[in-house]
């Protein structure tokens, strides 16, 4: 699944994937590749990115189209 939110706020924040990468110490590669859905991430590294863009996970990660029964 592409993460297009993450995409987007990395944009909306002005960052590179470069720039993220290095925030959360990974290489760009890696972090293009959580991007666009072809590698999963831990819970760690979604805490990570998400302090980045002074978020929560669950705001960039999570499928907000799941109900809350369904996420569970």
């Amino acid at each position: 699944m592409k993460l297009e939110r993450l995409e987007a706020i990395r944009k909306k924040y002005g960052l590179t994937c470069k720039q993220v990468a290095e925030s959360v110490g990974i290489s760009k590669e890696y972090y293009w590749m959580i991007e666009k859905g072809k590698r999963r991430l831990t819970y760690d590294l979604a805490v990570k990115i998400a302090q980045v863009f002074n978020a929560h996970p669950d705001d960039i990660f999570l499928d907000s189209k799941l109900t809350v029964s369904e996420q569970k």
